[in-house]
C-alpha cells in the first residue's frame, strides 16, 4: 500500500511571501532528494483558504497534492452562509481533497456527528477526497474508551455509506482515516508504537466491516509525529502513513517524515 504524509498548516504561515518560500523549500529539497514520492509516499499539504489557491497553483505540475482543511456543512456550492467556504469553490480553487472532523474543529467549532456527515456527502458529491480525523481525548484515553470513542466517530462512514450504497466501491481511494489521538496533538507526548498499530487495527476491521470492497482503507497516524520517530511509525504494517502539524511548516523535517513513510513502504 502506499504511504501518505499529509501536512496540515492549520493557521499558518502568515502571510504569502510566507507560504511561497515554504513551497519553494518543499520543492526545492524534494528535488534534491530525488523527491520521497518516489520511494512510494505520496505528499500532501492543506494550507488555510486564504492561500489555497496560491498554493494550488505554485504545486502544479509537481507530485505534491494540494488539500483543504475544512469544508462548509450547509451547501456544497453556494449560499448565504458568511465566512463559510463550499467544497465546490475549494475544488475550484485547486483543492483535491479536504480534512474533515479534526479535533480543533470538533473542539472550538463544536463538530458533531450530523455535521460531518453533511460536510462529507458535500465534498464527495464534488469529487474531493476525504481526510477524516478521529481521535480521544485524555480523559477517554485515561477511562480505557479510546475504542468506543472511535467506533462513535467512525459511525459518519458508515452513515453516509447507507445513504449512498454505491460509494462503497470507491470509497478506498476516496477515503483516509487519521487516527490523532486530542492528547498527543502539538503536545509533545505520543503513544506507543504497539497503541497505535493496535488501534489503527481495530479502525481497519471496523471499517471492513461497513462492506466488502472497505478492508484495504488506508490509516494515518497524527499527534506530535517528527522527524526523530518517524522511523519507528513507518516500521509497523498498520500504519500507512502521518498526518503532520508542525513538522511540516519546515521542508527539511516534512520531507524527513515522508522518507521515512516511503523506505517503510518499499
Amino acid at each position: 500500500m502506499q504511504a501518505w504524509v499529509i501536512g496540515n498548516w492549520k493557521q499558518n504561515p502568515a502571510t504569502s511571501d510566507d507560504v511561497q518560500t515554504l513551497l519553494s523549500d518543499l520543492l526545492a529539497t524534494a528535488d534534491k532528494d530525488d523527491g520521497a514520492n518516489s520511494a512510494g509516499c505520496q505528499l500532501m499539504v492543506a494550507p488555510s483558504c486564504i492561500h489555497l489557491a496560491g498554493v494550488s497553483t505554485h504545486l502544479q505540475d509537481s507530485p505534491v497534492l494540494c488539500a483543504a482543511q475544512d469544508i462548509s456543512a450547509h451547501s456544497g456550492t453556494t449560499g448565504a452562509y458568511t465566512g463559510d467556504c463550499s467544497a465546490q469553490q475549494v475544488a475550484d480553487a485547486g483543492a483535491t481533497w479536504t480534512l474533515l472532523g479534526h479535533s480543533e474543529r470538533r473542539q472550538y467549532h463544536q463538530e458533531m456527528h450530523a455535521c460531518l456527515l453533511s460536510k462529507m456527502t458535500h465534498a464527495f458529491d464534488q469529487g474531493l477526497g476525504v481526510v477524516f480525523c478521529i481521535g480521544e481525548t485524555q480523559a477517554q484515553y485515561d477511562a480505557g474508551q479510546t475504542l468506543a470513542v472511535i467506533d462513535e466517530q467512525l459511525t459518519v462512514i458508515k452513515d453516509i455509506l447507507t445513504q449512498q450504497p454505491a460509494l462503497a466501491d470507491t470509497l478506498s481511494d476516496r477515503l483516509i482515516i487519521a487516527y490523532e489521538p486530542v492528547w498527543a496533538i502539538g503536545t509533545g507526548k505520543v503513544p506507543t508504537v504497539a497503541e497505535v498499530s493496535a488501534t489503527h487495527q481495530h479502525i481497519k476491521q471496523t471499517v471492513a466491516d461497513y462492506g466488502e470492497a472497505l478492508d484495504n482503507i488506508t490509516v494515518l497516524y497524527g499527534g506530535s509525529v517528527n522527524a526523530d520517530n518517524a522511523d519507528s511509525f513507518a516500521a509497523d504494517a498498520m500504519i500507512d502513513g502521518a498526518l503532520v502539524g508542525g513538522a511540516s511548516l519546515k521542508a527539511a523535517s516534512f520531507l524527513a517524515i515522508a522518507q521515512a513513510f516511503g523506505n517503510g513502504q518499499a
